[in-house]
């Protein structure tokens, strides 16, 4: 599955390519060697072995050039990851044609690399059939070699094209050498580059260019409508912004309590409204007690009742039957609270007891409570 980058990550990915190319301390150089070509053997020796420098004494910017078992194992692994095969072309015409304007056409191309220890790098040519025409004549000779090293130590880098010559001394070489850091010092960064792409972007290795491009196009596309959809973000933050700003000038703080005296408020109210409801209960239980409603037994629980459910009580109360015999409870005449004695219940008292659901043992503990509150009356 491929994986979209940000643009920002895709531009970071190409810088960094580009640094790669212009930091890496390597640089193009063409040796005219003096080994011959056959046309009936398709290696051609393109390097000695060991250290070595052109034929034509010109500067250098190392002390030879310098190539070993390992260094041609570089060599050799850095030719078979390219994918195309380097040209083989007549006197570095392919250099200088951008000069010149005259065509470079290619005497062969370059299929493989061999290292053979002690004798040098060759490369194995696939000739072109006016190549080999011209070789088997002797109109072509030699073997020029371009190739990238480093600057610092001299060690080959990697092989980039070579050329047939007759002349080892080439006139112009140095403005050829010039020509060829330039032009695969480009090559170098447009494959840096594409490979940076094709990592920032998830892309297999085998993705075309029409493909990078297509894949690059629509990931800009993805950031342009990013870049849209966060523009309409801060449009939308900036009138949130402005409604807040709004409110806050026009809100009037004298029209609005702190939340700490709303809190005090609101205790000061349960306060009441608990003892406003208290007064209540207390006054339904107090009538209902002298209307004859209620038994004295009964006010405890008419009290809970009413604190619980002051509804639920008053609808009790107005339900209930007033009990005649009851009502003189209330007042101080001892004549009123009943004619019974000791544990002996009238027949009315008994009525009582049954109208309203009382034992007569809680009848006659209430009449006994009720006699011994109650003030004595003297006789007439």
């Amino acid at each position: 599955m491929k994986r979209a980058l940000p643009a920002s990550a895709l531009r970071a990915a190409t810088l960094g390519a580009l640094a790669i190319c212009a930091s890496a301390q390597v640089d193009v150089a063409l040796a005219v060697c003096s080994y011959e070509v056959r046309a009936d053997d398709p290696w051609v020796q393109v390097t000695p072995a060991g250290a070595f420098k052109p034929r034509d004494g010109r500067p250098m910017t190392v002390a030879a050039w310098r190539i070993d078992d390992a260094i041609a194992a570089r060599v050799i692994a850095a030719f078979r990851a390219q994918a195309t095969p380097p040209v083989f072309d007549y006197e570095h015409q392919t250099l200088a044609a951008e000069e010149n304007g005259q065509p470079a056409p290619a005497a062969g191309f370059i299929q493989d690399l061999e290292w053979r220890p002690g004798v040098g790098l060759f490369a194995k040519v696939d000739w072109t059939a006016r190549a080999k025409a011209y070789i088997e004549a002797k109109e072509y000779r030699y073997v020029s070699p371009v190739f990238r090293f480093d600057t610092a130590t001299g060690e080959l880098l990697r092989l980039e094209m070579a050329a047939l010559t007759n002349n080892p001394a080439i006139d112009g070489m140095a403005p050829l050498s010039a020509r060829a850091a330039a032009r695969f010092a480009q090559q170098e960064t447009s494959m840096n580059l594409r490979a940076a792409l094709i990592a920032a972007l998830a892309l297999a290795a085998t993705t075309t260019d029409d493909e990078i491009a297509t894949a690059v196009a629509a990931l800009k596309a993805k950031a342009d409508g990013a870049d849209a959809d966060l523009a309409a973000l801060k449009t939308k933050l900036a009138g949130a912004e402005s409604a807040v700003a709004t409110l806050k000038s026009t809100v009037d703080p004298t029209k609005f309590v702190s939340v700490d005296a709303f809190e005090s408020v609101k205790t000061e109210l349960a306060a009441l409204k608990a003892a406003s409801l208290d007064a209540e209960v207390t006054a339904l239980v107090t009538d209902a007690l002298a209307a004859g409603k209620l038994l004295p037994a009964q006010k405890e629980w008419a009290e809970q009742l009413g604190k619980a459910d002051v509804a639920q009580l008053r609808a009790y109360i107005v339900k209930t039957p007033a009990i005649a015999a009851l009502r003189g409870q209330q007042t101080a005449g001892r004549g009123d609270l009943g004619q019974g004695e000791g544990d002996v219940l009238t027949d009315a008292e008994q009525a009582v007891c049954r109208q309203v659901g009382v034992t007569p043992e809680a009848y006659i503990a209430s009449r006994k409570h009720l006699r011994e509150r109650a003030p004595a009356t003297d006789a007439a």
